[in-house]
Formats: C-alpha cells, structure tokens, sequence
C-alpha cells in the first residue's frame, strides 16, 4: 500500500475519534445532568485515548504529520459537527477552514524533497 494512502488513512481515523470523542464529552457536560454524563464523557475519553494512539502511529515525520492532521482535522470536524449536532458552517467557517487546509498542506508538503515518500 502506498505510505501516503496510510499515513492519510490513520491520520483520518484519529481525527475521526478525535473529533468523536470531543462531540460525546460535550454532550456529557451540556446536555446530561447527574448519571447521564457518565456514559457519553466515558466513551468521550476512550475515543480520545484512541485519537491520540493513531495520531502516534502514523508514519511520518512529526513535522509533516502536524500539518495534515489540521487539515484532516478541520474537515472531519465539520462532518461530525453536522451529523452530530445538525449545523452548517458559516461562511467564515468554510473561508477561514480553507485557510486552514492551505496552511496544513504547506507545513506537510512544502519543501519535501520527496513528496511520494511522504
């Protein structure tokens, strides 16, 4: 398989859990009272723990991983935010976010001297 077809594969599960884990601890804290937060914090925090194994396991370079997991990160959140809590990006969302995926790209790619080892 190619490194950078699963480097980008487990960069997406991790945000993926990531992005996951946070929407379930955010629902625990705002949206349950007394035992019922329990359960969605718990799970939260496992997916977190997930999150941040797969993050670790992607093989990259820490400085190239960093910039596409933002991006990565950015367009799973907005996915999970729509499924999850049914809202749409704002137009500064989608501008400020397509920022973000330039920005990721650059860290990752930009002056790599072998962008197919990446």
């Amino acid at each position: 398989m190619n490194k950078s077809l699963f480097a980008l594969g487990f960069l997406i599960l991790a945000t993926t859990l990531e992005s996951t884990g946070d929407a379930l601890v955010r629902i625990g804290l705002f949206e349950r009272a007394g035992f019922q937060r329990v359960v969605p914090i718990a799970i939260g925090a496992c997916l977190l723990l997930g999150y941040g194994t797969f993050l670790n396991l992607v093989p990259l370079p820490f400085e190239r991983v960093v910039g596409l997991y933002i991006a990565t990160l950015f367009v799973v959140w907005q996915i999970v935010s729509f499924f999850t809590f049914r809202t749409l990006p704002t137009a500064p969302v989608l501008i400020g976010g397509a920022l973000i995926v330039v920005g990721g790209l650059i860290v990752s790619f930009w002056g790599a001297k072998d962008v197919q080892s990446l």
